[in-house]
């Protein structure tokens, strides 16, 4: 275990959730993310995304862009068009790196944006620095 999360401001085992259409990505993630004592929930695109959202109130949010039926730039949108969850910090977990990509992300405020294949150790870090941040 990495002993994370710490700080006061959160709880112990924070919610993450991993909103990414690759379900290998997601179980991969998913279990590197309960070893690291966090809880995880999941969503395959941004409208199931959405409702997961409502439903469990994550500390975290990992999102891809590229997914069907709403794109993770549509649903962070959306989330930061709501007041409930305008605030709950966004880490972009994708393969996009374009400069436009990272732009439209940043427009909205996002915590960090980390590009496919990604190390977890650097991964684990960022969200600690989100959810300490939060």
């Amino acid at each position: 275990m990495l002993g994370l999360f710490k700080s006061q401001k959160k709880v112990e085992q924070p919610k993450i959730l991993v909103v990414d259409d690759e379900q290998d990505l997601i179980s991969t993630v998913e279990y590197r993310l309960k070893f690291s004592n966090c809880q995880v929930v999941t969503a395959q695109n941004g409208q199931e995304g959405l409702e997961v959202v409502a439903a469990e109130q994550p500390d975290l949010i990992l999102l891809d862009t590229s997914m069907p039926v709403m794109d993770g730039h549509e649903m962070l949108k959306e989330l930061r068009a709501n007041p409930e969850t305008a605030g709950i910090p966004v880490i972009m977990l994708t393969a996009q790196y374009g400069t436009q990509d990272i732009a439209a992300a940043s427009a909205y405020g996002i915590a960090d944006y980390i590009t496919k294949p990604f190390d977890f150790n650097e991964l684990i870090e960022k969200i600690e620095r989100a959810l300490n941040d939060a």
